[in-house]
């Protein structure tokens, strides 16, 4: 085979980080550069990165949403009166969101986190379909493994379920047959060390050289069978320390409102997001978040910057960012603070996500959406090759 493009996506590993780790592929790397993320988690950015459009275009963002007319989980009332000192076990949830995702059929990200039981029959899903396989995008956006599937360039992709020393030996086996042209590899872990350890550690230090280590195979691998090896390395975003905690949940029920009934909001990890059903509590909820100097209302005009103006405000009606480093704890999300997150404003250094090429690349990524024309670029050159 003349050549081959090898796409290495590495969760979380950011563009501080990077910075900090110049030795990382040393040799092999002759651009690095910053890569602006986009606000929301990975459930937003992985869109964004496989469609080349903004969150408002492809219609993901925060997995959970207030829509009780089409919420699957009706049946989930009847867990509410499970001990919540069971409940509350992050081992039961996933074990619980295993059994569930199975029972609906769902073949996207699926976890419940700490969503409470009560509330949950009041919301929908987010990602019910694999983000990687046709038809996997909300907005029905077509992916760049949609369009290699169609133009008949053949390709590799990692399965994002599986391991990374599984999606690792993979990929060697199918470069080692050199048939494919372009590879995606998918490589999940070091977003996990990160939440528990904060970005200074031993354990990430450790995962880094792994991360070099295991990439240098897989090039010796490709280099064995192909003329030309193009490796592009990225991320999502970054991920910043955790400095302290912000109890917004507790300030909220202070109001005396009743959840479901007055309001409707889901507490994340570095935001909330508010829906309102009664008249009044948008004024008393947005003086409660006016009293909160931890973190911001945020203005429409920051969400159309972010692309993020949802039609029919379908992720929220108001949307309250915490500041970086600051943990919103409790959340539905979880009951622990976390030494790292990430899902702040992407205008922060920290939530930057990061670029690396062993090639100039002739129009450099600045964006997520970025990287799906560069992708395309990629695509196109190997049918215009192809024998």
């Amino acid at each position: 085979m003349s050549g081959v493009a090898l796409f290495v996506f590495i969760d979380a590993f950011g563009w501080e980080l990077l910075k900090a780790h110049l030795h990382f592929l040393e040799g092999e790397l002759v651009h690095r550069s910053r890569l602006e993320s986009v606000l929301g988690y990975s459930s937003t950015c992985d869109p964004t990165i496989l469609t080349g459009q903004m969150p408002q275009d492809h219609g993901h963002f925060s997995f959970f949403y207030y829509n009780p007319a089409e919420s699957p989980f009706g049946i989930c009332r009847l867990l509410r009166f499970l001990p919540k000192s069971i409940t509350r076990r992050g081992r039961v949830r996933r074990i619980l969101s295993r059994i569930l995702k199975r029972f609906y059929g769902y073949t996207g990200y699926f976890q419940i986190y700490n969503m409470p039981f009560e509330y949950l029959h009041l919301f929908d899903y987010s990602e019910k379909r694999d983000l990687y396989q046709p038809g996997g995008i909300n907005s029905g956006s077509r992916t760049i493994f949609d369009d290699l599937r169609d133009e008949g360039v053949p390709f590799h992709l990692s399965d994002w379920r599986a391991p990374e020393e599984s999606n690792l030996a993979s990929l060697r086996s199918a470069l080692g047959e050199g048939k494919i042209r372009f590879a995606y590899l998918y490589m999940a872990a070091m977003d996990a060390i990160l939440h528990d350890d904060g970005r200074v550690s031993e354990r990430v230090d450790a995962k880094i050289a792994w991360y070099d280590q295991q990439i240098r195979r897989v090039l010796e691998v490709a280099r064995s069978r192909y003329k030309e090896v193009r490796l592009y390395i990225f991320s999502d975003h970054g991920m910043t320390d955790t400095k302290e905690t912000c109890p917004l949940m507790a300030r909220i029920e202070a109001l005396g409102m009743t959840f479901g009934e007055d309001y409707v909001a889901v507490y994340d990890s570095t935001m909330a997001r508010f829906w309102f059903l009664k008249p009044g509590a948008r004024e008393r909820i947005l003086e409660a978040l006016a009293q909160e100097p931890r973190g911001r209302i945020m203005h429409p005009a920051d969400l159309a910057n972010y692309g993020c103006r949802f039609p029919g405000n379908k992720y929220g009606e108001v949307f309250f960012l915490l500041d970086p480093g600051v943990l919103l704890c409790p959340s539905f999300m979880g009951e622990k603070a976390l030494k790292g997150m990430h899902g702040f404003d992407p205008a922060d250094k920290d939530t930057d996500a990061m670029f690396a090429s062993n090639v100039e690349p002739l129009v450099v990524p600045r964006r997520l959406d970025d990287l799906y024309k560069l992708m395309k670029q990629e695509a196109d050159s190997i049918k215009q090759t192809a024998p």
